[in-house]
């Protein structure tokens, strides 16, 4: 199935060779129009559907949802406008529409869509404010004067002027003629306002050459059709718009047969299918300007200079390849990409099809090649890193067999992958290598890595990185663990890796054997080989590994074996090695390609069947090859078997065969949340590689191979139990891989991507959804207590209340994952676990045991079974969790889940109620065991299941006066009065205007009311309101007024007459700050308190009410002043702010101050910084 270029490209040449010299008449508007229809029908439409829409879409959401007027110049729209198809929202804000367009019977049809098909029909536009302008001629790159205007009604000439501005400029399959494109797109960006945006549909362009100009995105949909009819007056309409003219009839008469030959015939239909890839580059104002400032402060080389291994990338015009020598350099590269809004591709190991990416500036991590073996007890800055062992430090630019060679000297070695050229994207998103199995990934092996943010170009270690391997301005996170989590499986979606520090392992030797199994043509041997294959692996130890491969060669179905036994490299160890693998290696099927080797780890490299047995050795750089690679349990399934034998008896081309590498063991070790690479459950990682010889390089073949790969992985997808994500990319065909690339972790690496990438910078690594929905539920209630208080009774009740409010709540136990680990390993019934209180209460001990055993082994088990378990529930509205015993559990988690509203509520019970509900009579056999222990903190609410009514009403009341509020309305409308400002004060911050609600009609009024009826507290009980400079008095002062009671203002030292007394505000700890942040002092006037006498102060109640909490140091120095100065207990002291950023973990900040027990409340949350 040819590419519309290339049936363009092979009209033409027939043209020629039959009339040379001669190029034919130019089309008529009839016969362009004939043409163009074809293109906006059936299986071309799709293209509009799929993707030129949902794109337009998606690149204009941003301007359009800042602008209320937007005004749209398009270039070409043919007789319909594709902004005609946005959805509603979108059309109704589009105030003003020109548009370019030389056909002139386009012009009449599109004059009358505009307006509408008839007077009942809703225009297309109907946001315009005045009527549409459409010029009747072509645009030019220099500049349009003096068109023709069609639609005004004396038919006379008018003038467009070069300083007519628009908000977009858009180019959908119309730059056909248009040469050199580049000038064209860089006049439409003189033309936009500040702020807009060019955005460019075209066919086949990967390759076009836009001379300097850089894309913002790009996008991309390689899986266009253009489906005809085989008829000759079908045909001969098609073939002169592809060729741009019109011939004689006997150039037509060939033409059409040029489409039969190099055409795909469709069975069912009769139809003619030609491939008509699409592309979309988008274009913002810095497009023309930003590319000269780069190249003039970091190092760059052409293309061709840099040895770019995967021939697909190899092809495509990125915007540059820069090469950074040094830091500051990679640091530059992420400022200019945020200062100029644009997108970067990392080229590390260049393996990857998306290091190069049409119209985006590729940064080359070549230089960053260097290899460091650390010896034990080397190294600065070491505290954060107990173990005392040897440590690798690898550059970016460095590969497998770079490291590999480099530990090996020091008797050490990493489980990286089996192929030497491999770079640092394979060790970021996994890493499957011979080690795997005895030692996991390459990603389990990583404990930091040296990163360039994408959010701000700063430089941080995340994890441990050694201090003599970090610049002297590196930032060090006081809490890096969603990052670190983050790098180790997804590691390329976050900022620009400079090194990673590798944890090694001792280095072994390895005794390899390749063996093959001809398996003729026969379904049946191959299915049945296929299950005799699956049992041998699952049952050999951990110290074996053994790849497969599934190929055809010499005239039938192969399957090859490569076994690899790892043994210490002591050569007494060799007898028994031999032994042991030729008492594991008996089937007599296989047949021995050679006896056993013996190999170290570099050499390994080379025993690979598919690099010297297969198809005459894939080594050489012979052959071109695409790949995608997905998880399975088992390949002795038989509807597994079933699809890979059949799909290799329809490959395109002959070099292509299936990979299966041994997977279980140490990989499945590691509980899918540990980290970010969530796929562990699987004894198989079947590679499907589709290959081609280089001559076919963007030829029908190499596309047919990739089709071949996506098509064999769709067939495996329900069969599998995850998808490899080092392989995927922007593709669109990858979307759907990507769901289930990172099982269960998904979302909440999609909160990280959010946070640490909120401009999209790295774009073209594997997608991540990067949408601003929710992706946690709203509000999430921790049900804590002792055991036998009723948690999970009050839960059951509270839940049901909200379902029946209308709020989908589920209820959730964060020991469950545990409980099943438990009864795997030791045999105990899990349903009973779950359900039965008399069974689990026998098991109590030991499951106890066993949990601290494994949070010795993963000290973030309790985080990570945390975010497990929301985001498995992210849909819900409200989610209870049972079973939590950390302390201060909203302090340690509220910055994990930033968009929700997290709060603990605490049950509790007398002893005798607890010892009636734990089954354990009246009298208990250990007082102490039901001894209530006095909480360090305050939790977010208590309910006492002795002091409240009997039976359900008690948890209903609680439910409708403290839950159920949570969820009010009004909170929502109140939330509708805090604008966000996008980039302010610095790129990638969304600021929001809290105290803009004092702006909005009604709006302190309401925020007054909420904060009064949100409280917890008693305000009887409240002897005053405490507050602290103008964000605060705005909101303090209307509230006091309200309940009552007299406000304390609290200012700068220095504004208040005496007495006074004074506090300091806590130096900043950790954050992203180079240098600490001043402290300031503030003060209290005495007389301002209500009650005379500092003796008596500790009876007071106080309110402080602020308009936000973020880092919590200013409102840590007013709870100094109260309980300090002021002598106010912490017990009396309440704390309300409208709005919370728990990213910056403020509670927990107040918690490490002594105010634990403070209470805190917020009306709203809000995720970001």
């Amino acid at each position: 199935m040819a590419t519309l270029d290339q049936l363009k490209s092979a009209l033409r040449g027939t043209a020629a060779a039959i009339v040379p010299g001669r190029i034919g008449s130019p089309m008529t508007g009839i016969q362009y129009s004939d043409g163009f229809d074809i293109f906006t029908r059936d299986s071309a439409w799709l293209t509009y559907q799929d993707f030129i829409i949902p794109q337009l879409s998606r690149q204009l959401a941003p301007l359009l949802d800042s602008l209320t007027h937007v005004s749209v110049l398009e270039i070409g729209p043919g007789p319909k406008s594709v902004m005609g198809y946005l959805p509603d929202h979108q059309r109704n804000k589009i105030t003003r529409y020109n548009a370019f367009e030389p056909i002139h019977l386009f012009v009449t049809r599109l004059e009358t869509w505009l307006r509408g098909q008839s007077e009942a029909s809703v225009p297309p536009l109907p946001g315009l404010q005045t009527p549409a302008i459409i010029h009747r001629a072509g645009f030019s790159k220099s500049g349009s004067k003096n068109v023709h205007q069609p639609n005004r009604s004396n038919n006379s000439t008018a003038q467009t002027h070069d300083n007519t501005k628009f908000d977009v400029v858009i180019f959908c399959h119309s730059m056909y003629g248009m040469h050199p494109k580049r000038d064209y797109i860089a006049r439409a960006l003189e033309m936009l306002k500040d702020g807009g945006m060019v955005v460019v549909f075209h066919r086949d362009s990967a390759t076009m050459d836009l001379d300097g100009l850089v894309c913002s995105r790009t996008a991309c949909f390689p899986t266009g059709v253009v489906s005809i009819n085989d008829e000759d007056e079908e045909l001969d309409r098609f073939t002169r718009f592809i060729a741009g003219y019109s011939p004689g009839s006997s150039v037509l008469a060939e033409w059409r047969q040029v489409c039969r030959s190099v055409g795909r015939k469709t069975k069912a239909s009769g139809h003619l299918e030609f491939s008509a890839p699409d592309i979309m580059l988008a274009f913002n104002k810095h497009a023309a300007s930003a590319l000269p400032d780069l190249l003039a402060n970091v190092p760059s080389e052409e293309k061709s200079m840099v040895r770019i291994k995967n021939r697909t990338a190899r092809l495509r015009r990125s915007a540059a390849v820069v090469r950074p020598t040094e830091i500051k350099h990679v640091q530059y590269c992420v400022k200019w990409a945020l200062k100029h809004e644009l997108g970067l591709t990392v080229v590390g190991g260049s393996h990857s099809d998306h290091c190069i990416w049409p119209g985006i500036v590729a940064v080359d991590m070549s230089a960053f090649d260097s290899v460091h073996v650390l010896p034990p007890g080397v190294g600065v800055g070491r505290t954060n890193y107990p173990d005392t062992g040897s440590l690798i430090i690898a550059g970016a630019g460095s590969n497998t067999g770079d490291i590999i060679k480099k530990a090996m000297a020091e008797g050490l070695t990493v489980p990286l992958g089996s192929r030497p050229s491999v770079g640092t994207g394979l060790w970021l998103h996994g890493g499957i290598g011979h080690l795997a199995r005895l030692h996991g990934l390459a990603c389990d092996a990583i404990l930091g890595a040296l990163v360039v943010s994408a959010a701000s170009g700063d430089v941080m270690c995340v994890g441990y990185v050694p201090g003599s391997h970090a610049p002297a301005d590196a930032i060090r996170q006081k809490d890096d663990g969603d990052l670190l989590w983050a790098t180790k499986g997804a590691g390329s979606n976050f900022g620009i890796v400079i090194s990673v520090t590798f944890k090694p392992r001792q280095n072994p030797i390895y005794w390899t054997w390749n063996r093959v199994c001809p398996l003729g043509k026969s379904v049946v041997n191959a299915r049945g080989m296929l299950r005799v294959y699956d049992r041998e692996a699952k049952d050999l130890a951990r110290s074996f590994s053994t790849d497969a491969y599934l190929y055809f060669d010499q005239g039938g179905l192969q399957l090859g074996e490569s076994v690899y036994k790892v043994t210490s490299p002591t050569p007494d160890d060799a007898p028994a090695a031999i032994n042991e693998l030729q008492a594991e290696m008996i089937n007599p099927w296989m047949v021995p390609r050679k006896n056993f080797e013996v190999k170290n780890a570099v050499d390994l490299f080379d025993t690979e069947m598919y690099m010297s047995a297969m198809h005459g050795g894939h080594a050489g750089g012979k052959t071109s090859a695409f790949k995608r690679c997905v998880f399975l349990r088992s390949v002795g399934d038989a509807d597994v078997g079933e699809i890979l034998v059949k799909a290799l008896g329809s490959r395109p081309s002959p070099l292509c065969y299936f990979h299966l590498l041994h997977g279980g063991g140490a990989v499945s070790d590691v509980p899918p949340a540990t980290t970010a690479f969530g796929c562990r459950d699987w004894t198989f990682a079947c590679v499907v590689t589709g290959v081609w010889s280089r001559g076919q390089d963007d030829t029908e073949t190499s596309r047919a191979v990739v089709r071949w790969v996506y098509d064999v992985v769709e067939k495996l997808l329900p069969l599998c139990t995850g998808v490899y994500a080092a392989d995927l990319g922007p593709d669109p065909r990858d979307a759907v891989l990507a769901e289930k690339a990172f099982g269960p972790n998904r979302p909440r690496l999609a909160r990280i991507k959010r946070t640490w990438d909120p401009n999209n910078v790295m774009a073209y690594s594997c997608p991540l959804p990067t949408n601003t929905a929710p992706m946690e539920p709203k509000l999430i209630i921790l049900v804590t207590g002792e055991s036998g208080a009723g948690k999970d009774y009050n839960a059951a009740i509270w839940t049901s209340i909200f379902t029946n409010k209308g709020y989908s709540a589920v209820v959730a136990s964060i020991s469950e994952s545990i409980k099943r680990d438990y009864a795997q390993a030791t045999g105990a019934n899990l349903n009973l676990l779950l359900s039965d209180r008399a069974y689990k209460e026998q098991h109590r001990v030991a499951l106890t045991t066993f949990f601290q055993e494994r949070a010795r082994e993963h000290p973030n088990l309790p985080r990570d079974q945390f975010l497990q378990l929301v985001y498995r529930h992210a849909e819900v509205d409200v989610l209870f969790i049972t079973g939590m015993r950390d302390q201060a559990p909203v302090c340690e988690f509220s910055h994990r889940v930033p968009d929700s509203r997290l709060l603990e509520v605490r049950v509790t019970a007398s002893p005798q109620t607890r010892r009636l509900r734990r089954g354990e009579g009246s009298e208990p056999p250990n007082v102490q065991t039901y001894k209530d222990t006095p909480l360090p903190y305050r939790p977010s609410l208590t309910f006492n299941n002795d002091d409240e009514a009997p039976g359900k009403e008690g948890p209903i009341k609680f439910a409708n006066n403290h839950l159920l509020p949570l969820l009010d309305d009004k909170l929502k409308k109140l939330a509708s009065m805090v604008r966000t400002t996008p980039n302010f004060p610095r790129p990638g911050i969304n600021f929001r205007h809290i105290l803009g609600i004092a702006q909005q009609p009604g709006g302190l009024s309401l925020c007054t009311s909420l904060l009064q009826q949100h409280f917890s507290g008693d305000w009887t009980k409240v002897t005053a309101i405490a507050s602290c400079e103008t964000g605060g008095y705005i909101f303090a002062s209307p509230l006091a007024m309200q309940v009552n009671v007299p406000m304390i203002p609290i200012r700068a030292a220095g504004k208040l007459p005496p007495p006074t007394t004074v506090a300091s505000t806590p130096a900043a700890e950790g954050g992203q700050k180079k240098e600490p942040e001043p402290t300031a002092k503030i003060e209290l006037n005495l007389d301002a308190l209500p009650l005379p006498g500092t003796d008596a102060h500790g009876s007071l109640a106080v309110v402080v009410v602020d308009d936000v909490l973020a880092t919590g140091r200013t409102l840590c120095a007013v709870l100094q002043l109260l309980v300090k100065a002021a002598r106010i207990s912490v017990e009396n002291i309440s704390v309300l702010v409208v709005a919370e950023f728990p990213v910056h973990r403020g509670r927990e900040f107040l918690r490490q101050q002594g105010f634990g027990r403070v209470r805190v409340q917020s009306l709203l949350v809000y995720g970001g910084a």
